[in-house]
């Protein structure tokens, strides 16, 4: 299959438009102009709010102007990650597409899928004349994937439909209802550096070729986190004897489940070939323990240049056992939605910088109560380390409604087209219509989408046939909305 064969052509098209154009979250000025250009070009109303959201409007097709007002809603950045050995500019540079058998990827970055599929089927909708659809706002939000900035700001009354339909899922045949909540959780260590001592053996130890992924979607799928891993190793030559720090670093994203990390540190010269040894077991003992979702984990230990400084060996020791008992994965299972995680957290960053080290996590649940439960755990491992911590405010989760409108229409129009009732779940991810139901206390919500996998990282791909299901779904959906009371 080429890529001028996808189908539909319209949304594929639109999709390898917005490819063109970076974005990443918080630099959204090049897509939002493209927004713009795009409403102007065909005589849209639009409008642009402080935050820099995006709004365009379309009148209803002739006879639909009875139907309640829906709103698609999609957020314009993306997560940019890509391979060690890829060179790419996310500021500057396309993504790079193509086809693989089913799937649609993009060369050694994430796709950009998440969430541009859902922007390229809002931009079909409003360029089409032949959908039918009644009164329509298209909403494009800024900064979902660093802190829902977008869905933040959001101001009552920049819009006013009755019904929104978030198309920031990444599962076919399945509708969500509901999403969790989740803040993030900040710990600075203290990294003072002493003169490294004599006779001592250097080396850099790598954790690479992880699965990585979503932080929420992907955090019960038993895949390795390469920080834990790492300290899960310096550990293991800490207990050993004697152990010197003198770099770190591990992860990026917030949201995503970190792939690699890696250390530089020393060990006296009588203990040089036990490093390679203890390597050696420990691999082993992780291609066991992952070996269904790891398939590629790979440690490479290599020497190193002396270094003239290391940490301080009391304070390396408290960082150590402090991310050794900072949880990470899932905490627990929801009694209400089988299957669905109810409260995680994730052990994102670790970066080392201007005398300190900054340790980077978020904690997500269902259930806000738990979310502040979980936060505080992951606190007070940072307190024993001697860290400063902070939690930010966070965002509210969506709490499901089984009795929607909205969902009902979505299910009956699945189950039509495609002969098959659709899963309805809630999603351990946060999805920003929490904010948007804070903001509008009466709008009724539902999320869908084509299956996507590999999000936040370079293994993102989109599964090629659901897409035009996708686009069949959405289209009957909008030609089916209940009229207005």
């Amino acid at each position: 299959m080429e890529k001028k064969d996808l189908k539909p052509a319209i949304l594929f098209r639109y999709f390898e438009e917005i490819c063109q154009v970076p974005r990443p979250s918080k630099k959204e000025e090049k897509i939002r102009a493209y927004l713009v250009n795009f409403a102007e070009t065909r005589g849209l109303e639009y409008k642009v709010d402080e935050a820099g959201n995006v709004l365009i409007v379309k009148p209803a097709t002739p006879g639909k102007e009875h139907l309640k007002t829906v709103i698609l809603q999609s957020h314009m950045d993306m997560v940019c990650e890509k391979n060690k050995d890829t060179e790419h500019d996310f500021e500057k540079d396309p993504i790079q597409t193509y086809v693989d058998g089913e799937w649609l990827k993009a060369k050694g970055t994430t796709l950009g899928a998440d969430n541009g599929i859902g922007m390229a089927a809002e931009l079909a909708v409003l360029a089409s004349d032949d959908v039918e659809h009644g009164p329509l706002q298209c909403l494009f939000t800024v900064d979902e994937e660093t802190g829902l900035t977008g869905a933040f700001a959001l101001k009552e009354g920049f819009m006013d439909g009755d019904i929104l339909i978030n198309l920031d899922s990444e599962d076919d045949g399945e509708l969500f209802i509901g999403c969790a909540g989740g803040a993030g959780t900040t710990a600075v260590y203290p990294c003072p550096m002493v003169a490294a001592p004599e006779g001592y053996f250097f080396f850099r130890v790598a954790v690479k070729g992880l699965t990585g992924g979503h932080s929420g979607d992907d955090i019960n799928k038993n895949r390795a986190n390469a920080n834990k891993l790492l300290n899960r190793y310096l550990m293991r030559l800490l207990n050993r004897g004697d152990l010197r720090l003198c770099e770190i670093d591990g992860g990026n994203l917030h949201n995503a489940i970190p792939r690699e990390a890696y250390a530089v540190c020393a060990v006296p010269m009588s203990e040089k070939e036990a490093v390679r040894v203890e390597l050696n077991v420990f691999q082993a003992e992780l291609e066991n323990e992952y070996a269904v979702t790891e398939p590629n984990l790979l440690l490479e230990l290599e020497s190193e240049t002396a270094r003239a400084e290391v940490m301080e060996l009391e304070a390396m020791k408290r960082f150590l056992h402090s991310i050794y008992a900072v949880h990470h994965g899932v905490y627990a299972m929801s009694q209400d939605i089988p299957g669905l995680v109810e409260t995680s957290s994730n052990l994102a960053s670790i970066k080392q910088r201007d005398g300190k080290i900054v340790v980077g996590t978020s904690q997500r649940s269902s259930i806000l109560s738990s979310r502040k439960d979980m936060s505080q755990m992951v606190r007070s491992a940072f307190i024993l380390g001697g860290a400063e911590v902070t939690t930010g405010d966070g965002y509210p989760g969506w709490k499901p409604n089984p009795d929607s409108a909205i969902l009902k229409v979505a299910a009956e129009s699945y189950e039509r087209l495609f002969g098959e009732k659709p899963k309805v779940k809630a999603i351990h991810a946060g999805l920003e219509c929490g904010l948007f139901l804070e903001k509008y206390p009466s709008l009724d919500m539902v999320s869908f989408g084509p299956t996507l996998r590999g999000v936040h990282s370079p293994d993102e791909r989109m599964l090629i046939p659901t897409v035009d299901k996708f686009w069949k779904h959405l289209l009957d959906v909008l030609a089916h909305i209940p009229a207005q009371a």
